[in-house]
């Protein structure tokens, strides 16, 4: 199995517009984030979408994806969702809708944000999604697939991580309850966000990502949803623990 990271930054991306810091003005690659978006590839050559970000379309073209199986809906903030129109290139190359999974509270959000796509529309070329309910107590199958939903909390907002195979993907949590970690204990590869190194309200910092790492127990860990206040990704990939690394747009890992 492969994982590609599309992008892994924060809401508002690395460079943030308009700001004077050195990390957003960095001339190193590594240092250019755009928002937080992977695709899990497996061995029969499905690619599962993790959160449908406003850099989509960029993202996609940049890293030569022809198809998505299925998206995976960590939670239905903007900076996870707003490409959803742009899988209408998808449905036409596909010949179908596209199969999208998500908690309740991201669907509710998504039906009301994303209407004109939900209700019923006789009008062409609008893009075409089926959503499903995906309640994180029990696994469940897409693409062929079992995939192993993992709850956890952004601040007061339910968000999922998710299993497939050897692979968990977790972002945009700062809190996990020990039974679902369970869930993911063991796997050869963790994403898990962390957006800077103080304390944030509802994100884990570096120094809690790194607990839930110890937890985990994985072969490797990669941090995703990195603002610029992280610092240069040269000096912060030399601190961490050998195991640990922080993860940077078109990154491909295999396992």
């Amino acid at each position: 199995m492969t994982i590609t990271f599309l992008g892994t930054g924060t809401s508002m991306g690395v460079p943030v517009v308009a700001c004077p810091c050195e990390v957003c003005h960095s001339a190193d690659s590594h240092d250019h984030r755009l928002r937080t978006s992977a695709v899990i590839t497996t061995d029969d050559g499905k690619n599962f979408l993790m959160d449908i970000g406003p850099d989509f379309r960029m993202q996609m073209l940049s890293n030569g994806f022809s198809h998505i199986d299925a998206i995976l809906v960590t939670h239905a903030h903007r900076d996870h969702v707003a490409g959803l129109d742009d899988v209408r290139p998808l449905n036409y190359m596909q010949n179908g809708a596209m199969q999208m999974y998500a908690n309740a509270t991201a669907i509710s959000i998504l039906r009301h944000d994303y209407r004109y796509i939900f209700e019923p529309h006789p009008y062409p070329g609008l893009p075409e999604v089926d959503l499903y309910e995906v309640d994180g107590s029990q696994p469940f199958v897409a693409a062929g697939h079992e995939i192993v939903p993992i709850r956890a909390m952004h601040k007061d907002m339910p968000v999922l991580g998710f299993r497939i195979g050897d692979i968990v993907y977790i972002t945009d949590a700062n809190h996990i309850e020990p039974e679902e970690l369970v869930k993911a204990s063991g796997c050869s590869l963790l994403v898990i966000n962390a957006l800077r190194k103080e304390h944030h309200f509802s994100h884990f910092c570096l120094s809690e990502a790194l607990a839930v790492v110890e937890k985990i127990a994985p072969s490797v860990a990669y941090i995703t949803h990195i603002s610029h206040e992280m610092g240069f990704y040269a000096n912060v990939e030399q601190e961490l623990p050998s195991n640990v690394h922080l993860a940077y747009d078109g990154l491909k890992v295999t396992v």
